[in-house]
């Protein structure tokens, strides 16, 4: 029989404020950043496939909507491309798995000297690695399912447009589209932070990955599926595809490894932490966790 004076927990169902939010932030980040190894790697992996699963799907969608008589204006593809490229994060937050972009607001912790900046490199190091394992898994199985000759070859054609197009950008560029990508995706994670339930968890990731993929930034852990798609796609088609949709590998000239590792992916991923670290995580650090006189 309960005991008629024992107090009852207060359930609460009002999502955190900023300064909570920037306590619980830090303390999630002390705990990824002193995680076992292993599990880290492991939950890495499943993120990078997560990507590359909101990648799928927002290559399907795409897929047409630039050709014919009456293409879909330039904007509105954006958008819809955003809303389904969604799915990544929903399933990376809910379902539990490390993000390195998400987990470049660990730096909260280090400098509030939860951590050491040895510790936040080895949560970044192992995440990191682990991504690039899951997403080039993804892409590998995608490849040889051959989605990418339906629609007549529309799917492939426009995995090798967008592979091309990230391959193409000049560093500088690269650098900057990272930076406001991160912004976006941290500003995601960071709301998650206030959520009580997985519907606010997932209401706060739609409209800041919408943007970010409507907008066209980089993002280093997405770009770990898109390109190697395309590199699969260009080097083992066979004349079918290409004649199907009219072009030929020769067509896609930035799309080569060197360019996928140099022009992409390492001054995106520079931006990006720029773009998670300092200016989400380390802005809300001297907002809320700085220690003050």
């Amino acid at each position: 029989m309960a005991n008629p004076n024992q107090s009852v927990p207060e359930v609460k169902f009002d999502a955190l404020l900023p300064a909570e939010m920037a306590a619980k932030a830090e303390a999630v980040g002390v705990k990824k950043a002193t995680g076992d190894a292993m599990q880290l790697f492991a939950l890495a992996i499943l993120a990078g496939a997560f990507i590359g699963l909101g990648a799928i799907f927002c290559t399907t969608v795409l897929a047409g909507l630039s050709s014919g008589a009456n293409p879909v204006p330039y904007g509105i593809q954006r958008l819809l491309g955003g809303l389904v490229f969604c799915l990544g994060l929903i399933l990376v937050i809910v379902g539990g798995a490390e993000l390195f972009t998400g987990n470049n607001l660990i730096a909260m912790a280090w400098v509030n000297k939860k951590i050491t900046f040895t510790q936040m490199l080895r949560n970044w190091g192992i995440v990191y690695a682990g991504n690039f394992v899951g997403s080039v898994v993804i892409a590998a199985i995608m490849y040889f399912t051959q989605q990418w000759t339906f629609g007549g070859g529309a799917v492939g054609l426009t995995a090798l447009n967008i592979a091309n197009a990230k391959s193409g950008l000049d560093f500088v560029p690269a650098v900057a589209l990272g930076i406001m990508c991160n912004v976006l995706v941290c500003m995601a994670v960071w709301l998650c932070f206030s959520a009580r339930s997985t519907t606010d968890k997932i209401l706060s990731i739609i409209f800041p990955i919408s943007a970010f993929v409507a907008a066209g930034f980089e993002h280093s852990i997405a770009n770990m599926y898109f390109i190697p798609i395309g590199l699969f796609i260009k080097s083992g088609a066979d004349q079918s595809f290409w004649t199907a949709i009219g072009k030929t590998a020769a067509d896609f000239p930035n799309l080569t490894w060197g360019n996928f590792f140099i022009k992409n992916l390492l001054p995106v991923t520079i931006g990006n932490i720029i773009g998670g670290a300092v200016m989400v995580g380390v802005v809300y650090w001297f907002i809320y966790l700085r220690k003050t006189k």
